[in-house]
């Protein structure tokens, strides 16, 4: 046992002592011996290794607007509101300091999230939708700076930025039930798995961190689109966990070595389900490695909805300007569990989640905000959440209500092109079965009834 204390006490030594030298800087050479052939590095005789991107070993600051209490920081500037995104050749916009319509719009959706969030979740819980994922951090202020035909990857999250383009409570829940009016995936996919061409919001895939790649890729695309270049960006949304995995760097190569508008945005929010950051990686977070493929990089505090706002607006007019990527990452906390098939308070403290939701909650520092502007009431607060709460159940029950597509619909718009002999094969096997169970077995019967057509055009 003594052993084992001995070999726990120097362990614990090492790994102090490893992030004490995780701390050290890149020390500045004097070109007294010149630089290294087509290169701009400096030669040294000393022999000197840096684990950190700040002088002095100091770590990333976060830039940040409003305080606890919703009040500019000194020396902080608040962001200019520009409206609107005009869709001429130039895209003149018009600016102003941030006014009234602007941030009482922004408020309005950040409180719309969470009571769309606790539906769906109580609604999943209930077995009437398979799966849901919610979250508001830094959403709403990332969706306000871009372009409403920006395009946009994102990973399970991202409802707001879909809302804050028009998308409805119909067409939400019309995804998460799959049901007829569902033209995201027409029922194929998991919910909250949306897409929309009309926003320019690509399809959500469940394997995580695909969209990184695909999004350096989208805006490459735009980059060699004459009506896009210099017009648009692609912004692509992923936790922290996302960024663990290879993808994530083969997206950031691949938009730093051929150039591209491509707009990263992470969103640490200090959990992968059940991995806290702090065992994800041993550097200085996700912004450290933004440097070193040689992209513009900012940490933004990711509950203040005015420093998201600025940092993704000044972040967008980089990646339009110089046709290059840039990465954010947005610092904040997952309040709720990860998924409606987590309990998050099997590995953290009940108490640490209350005590952040007082302490830092975003939604309430920016009414602080709205509240010293005189741009927002306890009435208004009472009476517009009762509205959404009834618009939300609303939606609720008419797609619930609703049937499924057509049986037909199964097999579309899987491929583009000629349809594949596998997809031909199986739509005849699920015709065979259908005719051969689909008016005698009673679960099939039943399972026909929640089709649009009962599967008529298989049966007959």
């Amino acid at each position: 046992m003594l052993r084992n204390l001995r070999i726990a006490r120097v362990s614990s030594q090492v790994t102090r002592c490893r992030r004490t030298l995780a701390s050290a800087a890149p020390q500045l050479p004097s070109e007294a011996h010149g630089h290294l052939p087509t290169s701009q590095s400096p030669i040294t005789p000393k022999l000197h290794f840096f684990n950190s991107v700040m002088g002095e070993g100091k770590q990333i600051p976060t830039y940040r607007v409003l305080d606890g209490v919703g009040q500019p920081l000194d020396g902080a500037v608040l962001p200019e509101a520009c409206r609107p995104f005009c869709l001429t050749p130039f895209r003149i916009l018009t600016i102003v300091q941030i006014d009234e319509a602007l941030a009482r719009r922004m408020y309005e959706y950040m409180v719309q999230l969470p009571i769309i969030d606790n539906l769906l979740y109580n609604v999943q819980r209930q077995g009437k939708i398979s799966f849901y994922h919610g979250e508001e951090a830094t959403l709403i202020g990332s969706a306000a700076a871009l372009a409403p035909d920006d395009e946009v990857l994102g990973q399970y999250r991202e409802m707001g930025v879909l809302l804050w383009r028009g998308f409805d409570y119909d067409s939400v829940m019309a995804q998460c039930f799959g049901n007829q009016d569902d033209l995201s995936s027409k029922g194929k996919q998991m919910p909250v798995h949306f897409g929309s061409r009309k926003y320019h919001f690509h399809p959500i895939s469940s394997p995580l961190a695909t969209q990184i790649p695909q999004a350096a890729g989208v805006a490459y695309a735009l980059k060699r689109d004459p009506a896009k270049r210099g017009r648009n960006c692609a912004a692509v949304y992923f936790g922290e966990g996302a960024a663990s995995e290879g993808d994530f760097h083969a997206g950031m190569l691949l938009a730093s070595t051929i150039p591209s508008p491509t707009l990263f945005i992470a969103r640490n929010n200090g959990f992968a389900i059940s991995t806290p950051s702090s065992e994800q990686y041993h550097g200085d977070g996700i912004a450290a490695r933004g440097p070193g493929y040689g992209i513009d990089t900012i940490r933004v505090d990711g509950n203040d909805v005015l420093a998201v706002l600025s940092a993704v607006r000044e972040a967008r007019n980089r990646c339009i300007q110089q046709g290059r990527a840039v990465l954010i990452e947005a610092m904040t906390y997952r309040v709720g569990h990860h998924s409606t098939s987590d309990d998050s308070f099997a590995y953290r403290p009940r108490q640490e989640v209350e005590d952040r939701k007082r302490i830092d909650n975003p939604i309430a520092r920016f009414r602080k905000f709205l509240d010293s502007k005189g741009w927002w009431s306890d009435k208004e607060e009472e009476e517009y959440k009762d509205k959404v709460k009834k618009e939300v159940m609303r939606a609720f029950k008419r797609g619930e209500s609703l049937q499924r597509h057509e049986l037909k619909e199964m097999f579309s718009d899987v491929y583009g092109g000629e349809e594949p002999w596998n997809i031909r094969e199986q739509r005849e096997e699920l015709k065979s079965l259908l005719r051969k169970y689909g008016k005698v077995w009673q679960p099939w019967k039943s399972e026909l009834q929640k089709y649009k057509g009962e599967g008529k055009e298989f049966l007959s």
